[in-house]
C-alpha cells in the first residue's frame, strides 16, 4: 500500500485523490464528505449546484443525503426541523428552553434534571456567529487548478463512517507520529455533539458511536461508527497508515488463528523481539 497525498490539500484533484485513497484503504461503504459554515446565507447559496431541502429534515438526514447519495447540500435554521439538530452546528436554539430540554424527558431520560445534564454535557457550536451549513463530497472540495477560491474550498472538517476495525486502523495511523491518547466522550441520544458538534467547536479528531436518530433517520448502519476531524488530520493518519503497513500491519485484519503458535505470526511485525 502507498500513499501521494500532498502536505497540504488545495485543489480538487487533491481532495479527490485524498477521497479516493481513504475509501480504498479503509474499504469504506459511504462517501468521506466535509461541512463548512458559513456566516451568509447567500454565500452558500451561491455554491454552484447546491441543492436545497424542500421538506423539513433531521441533520442527520442531510448528513446521509451526502453520504450515502453523494449530494452537496446547504441548509438553514429553517430547514431544520428542531433545536437539537440547530444547536449543534450553531443555527439556532441554546435558549433556556433548549437547555432544560423538557421535550425530551420520559423519552430519552427518567427525570428533568437527567434530560439538563445531557444537554449540558453536548458539545455544540456556539450560537451567533453562523447562518447556514453546507455538507458535501469530501471530493467536491477544493479550487479548480489555477481558479480563485471557491465556497467549497475547505471544509471546516471531514468526516467517514467506518467499521470499528477500519476506526482503529486509522485511529493507528493518527498515533503514528506525534503520539497523543484520544479521550472521547459518549453523550448518549443526539451523539452528532459526539462527532461533528465537537469537531467543530474544536477542530480535534472526534469519534462516536451514532445514536438511534442517527440510524433512524440518517440511515447509519449497525456496525458504523463516525470519524470527524480537520482534513490534514485524514493526511496524517493516511501517512502513519503507510507506515504500518511496511510493518505487515495491514487492514482488513488478516485473522491468524486462535488455536496457531503466535510466535510466527508476531515475528512478522517484531523481527527484534
Amino acid at each position: 500500500m502507498t500513499t501521494n497525498t500532498p502536505a497540504e490539500i488545495t485543489t480538487n484533484a487533491e481532495y479527490a485523490q485524498l477521497s479516493a485513497e481513504l475509501e480504498r484503504i479503509l474499504k469504506l461503504r459511504a462517501i468521506p464528505f466535509g461541512m463548512k459554515l458559513f456566516e451568509s446565507i447567500a454565500e452558500m447559496e451561491s455554491i454552484p449546484r447546491i441543492r436545497r431541502p424542500k421538506a423539513m429534515h433531521t441533520l442527520d438526514q442531510i448528513v446521509a443525503q451526502t453520504a450515502r447519495l453523494g449530494w452537496t447540500v446547504g441548509v438553514t435554521a429553517d430547514d431544520l426541523v428542531n433545536d437539537q439538530c440547530r444547536s449543534v452546528v450553531g443555527l439556532g436554539g441554546q435558549d433556556e428552553k433548549w437547555f432544560s430540554g423538557k421535550e425530551m424527558e420520559g423519552v430519552w431520560y427518567a427525570t428533568l434534571e437527567d434530560v439538563g445534564k445531557h444537554q449540558a454535557a453536548m458539545d455544540i457550536v456556539p450560537r451567533g456567529k453562523y447562518n447556514a451549513l453546507v455538507v458535501a463530497p469530501l471530493s467536491k472540495w477544493g479550487c479548480a487548478a489555477g481558479s480563485e477560491a471557491s465556497p467549497l474550498a475547505k471544509p471546516d472538517i471531514a468526516l467517514f463512517y467506518a467499521t470499528p476495525g477500519a476506526m482503529i486502523y486509522f485511529i493507528n495511523g493518527l498515533q503514528w507520529e506525534g503520539y497523543k491518547r484520544f479521550d472521547w466522550s459518549v453523550v448518549g441520544e443526539s451523539s452528532c455533539a459526539d462527532s461533528w458538534g465537537r469537531a467543530l467547536k474544536t477542530r480535534e479528531p472526534s469519534l462516536s458511536i451514532p445514536c438511534f436518530a442517527e440510524r433512524r433517520y440518517g440511515g447509519v448502519l449497525d456496525d458504523e461508527m463516525l470519524m470527524a476531524l480537520p482534513v490534514d488530520g485524514i493526511v496524517k493518519a493516511l501517512e502513519g497508515i503507510a507506515a504500518l503497513s511496511r510493518n505487515g500491519l495491514r487492514y482488513p485484519f488478516p485473522q491468524y488463528g486462535i488455536q496457531q503458535d503466535v510466535r510466527a505470526g508476531m515475528a512478522v511485525s517484531y523481527p527484534k523481539a
